[in-house]
């Protein structure tokens, strides 16, 4: 899949988020990058032979304090993890629909072993 129908799949994953969640999103950016890269992988002590599919940098709402942050928080989703787990359109279209709602999850304070319970 090329970069734009990818971003347009994202685009739509975030359009689907309910309205009052997608108004606090407004100081946060959602880039598409190829991939993870190896730094990156082995800051975060991802284990050899896995990988990210997205990932949110930034101060969570439940830890900020009353003003806001100078620069937006950032959710990066990598493209080339997603479409080498995914068979098919559909399935990158879900995935990245699951790897949105759990960056954002991040945004809004829950943890990977909270969203674990959820399914995410």
């Amino acid at each position: 899949m090329n970069r734009t129908g990818f971003e347009k799949l994202v685009d739509q994953a975030i359009r689907e988020l309910p309205r009052e969640f997608r108004k606090k999103l407004s100081n946060v950016v959602v880039m598409v990058e190829a991939s993870p890269s190896d730094e990156l992988l082995d800051e975060l002590e991802v284990p050899p032979g896995d990988t990210l599919f997205g990932l949110y940098e930034g101060t969570p709402l439940t830890e900020r304090g009353f003003e806001s942050p100078l620069y937006p928080d950032r959710i990066r989703i990598f493209q080339d993890p997603i479409e080498e787990e995914c068979e098919n359109e559909d399935e990158i279209k879900e995935e990245i629909k699951t790897t949105i709602v759990h960056e954002v999850a991040h945004f809004f304070g829950l943890d990977d072993d909270y969203l674990e319970t959820l399914g995410y």
